[in-house]
C-alpha cells in the first residue's frame, strides 16, 4: 500500500519510478554520482568560438565538422550543427560515419577524412600538429571558464578547435545545497577536461570531481564504490552514462536525455531537474517510515489479540476474546494500514 501510494505521488511530482525496489533503496543512499553535461548543466550547449589553423577558414572548418556530426546525438554535436545552419552553411553528404563512445566521431566529408572529438581521441589516431594547436588556443585559459573544447583534424592533421559553452541549470545550485543537507556526498564525473570539471565543481560546491573520464571509467568507479559497501546512486542523461546507470544501486535518468539512459535506470526525472532527486529521496524516506508504521499497525492487533485469545490472561484477569471483537480487530488492522498509507498523499 505504501509503495503504491508513494509511486503515485512520485508520478505527480514528475518522478517516474520503474522499479519499486529503487524507492526502497533510495533512503539508504549516501553517495550520489552525477554526470555534468545535461545533468548539472542545461544540456543545450552553444558554440561560442571557432579557432581555425593553417589555411583553414572558420566557416569552411565549421561546414566540414557539422557535416560529420549531423548523425551524432551528443549535445555538443547538435550545437555545432545548429550553429552551421544558423550561418546558412550548406552541409555536405557524409560517408563512413563512426562514433567512438567517450572519444569522438570519424567520417568522410567532401573526400576528406574528418575527426572530431577529445584531444586524446586525436592522439590515439596519430594526428599531426596537435601541440601547436594547444599552444595557440591557450587551452588552460579556456578551460578555466568551464568551456568544452572539441578538437578537429582533417586528413591526419590538426585543423582547429571549437569552443562550446553549456550553462549550469538555474535549479542546480539550490538542488546541490538540499542534497548536502540530506547527508549525501556528491561526486561529479565529466568527460570534459580537468579544468572545466574543476570550475563547475567549485562553483556548485561539489565534494569530489573527476574530469577526462570515459564511460568505462564511470562504470568502474561505481563498481568500486559498491565494493566498499556504500550504496550509490548515479544520475545521468546520455548514452555514455548508460553502463554506470545500470551498475549503480539506483540509476536516475534525466527525462530530457536519451532513451538508452532512461532504459538503464530505475527512476526517471521527467523535467530533468536535479531538485527531483532531492524530492525522490524525501519521498523514499517518507515511504519507508510509513511502511514501518504500517508493520506496527498490522501486527499490534495480532500480538494483543492472540495473547488474549490464547487465554494467557484468563487465570489472572479472567480475560477472553469474543469472536466479534476479534473480527473487528482484524478489520481495524487493515483499515489502519490503508488509512496510514494514504497519508502519504
Amino acid at each position: 500500500m505504501s509503495i503504491m501510494v508513494g509511486m503515485g505521488k512520485g508520478a505527480e511530482m514528475g518522478i517516474l519510478i520503474k522499479d519499486a525496489v529503487a524507492l526502497e533503496i533510495l533512503e539508504k543512499i549516501k553517495v550520489l554520482v552525477i554526470d555534468k553535461t545535461g545533468t548539472l548543466t542545461e544540456g543545450k550547449p552553444q558554440l561560442t568560438q571557432i579557432v581555425a589553423c593553417g589555411t583553414w577558414k572558420e566557416n569552411d572548418l565549421l561546414r566540414l565538422v557539422a557535416s560529420a556530426e549531423k548523425s551524432s546525438e551528443h549535445p555538443l554535436a547538435r550545437s555545432i550543427v545548429k550553429e552551421a545552419l544558423s550561418r546558412g552553411l550548406q552541409l555536405s553528404e557524409m560517408k563512413g560515419f563512426q562514433s567512438f563512445t567517450g572519444g569522438g566521431v570519424m567520417a568522410e566529408v567532401e573526400g576528406k577524412k574528418v575527426l572530431v572529438g577529445r584531444i586524446d581521441f586525436l592522439e590515439e589516431n596519430h594526428i599531426k600538429d596537435i601541440a601547436p594547436l594547444q599552444e595557440k588556443t591557450k587551452i588552460a585559459e579556456l578551460s578555466s571558464r568551464a568551456q568544452s573544447q572539441v578538437f578537429v583534424a582533417i586528413d591526419g592533421t590538426a585543423a582547429g578547435l571549437i569552443i562550446v559553452t553549456d550553462p549550469i541549470k538555474k535549479s542546480t545550485p539550490a538542488a546541490i545545497e538540499v542534497l548536502h543537507k540530506q547527508g549525501l556526498k556528491i561526486i561529479m564525473l565529466s568527460g570534459d577536461n580537468e579544468e572545466a570539471a574543476k570550475s563547475v565543481a567549485e562553483t556548485l560546491h561539489i565534494d569530489e570531481y573527476h574530469g577526462n573520464v570515459t564511460p568505462q571509467y564511470k562504470f568502474e568507479f561505481i563498481r568500486q564504490i559498491k565494493k566498499n559497501n556504500h550504496p550509490v546512486a548515479m544520475a545521468g542523461d546520455g548514452i555514455n552514462d548508460a553502463p554506470a546507470l545500470a551498475e549503480a544501486d539506483i540509476g536516475i535518468a534525466m527525462g530530457t536525455g536519451t532513451d538508452v539512459a532512461m532504459e538503464s535506470s530505475g527512476m526517471t526525472l521527467v523535467k530533468g531537474d536535479l531538485m527531483g532527486i532531492a524530492r525522490a529521496i524525501q519521498l523514499s524516506r517518507q515511504v519507508m517510515k510509513n511502511i514501518r508504521q504500517n508493520l506496527f499497525f498490522a501486527f499490534i492487533y495480532n500480538v494483543v489479540g492472540i495473547t488474549i485469545a490464547a487465554g494467557l490472561f484468563y487465570p489472572i484477569f479472567g480475560w477472553l476474546l469474543n469472536p466479534m471483537i476479534a473480527a473487528l480487530a482484524m478489520s481495524l488492522s487493515s483499515v489502519s494500514v490503508i488509512a496510514n498509507a494514504l497519508r502519504l498523499k
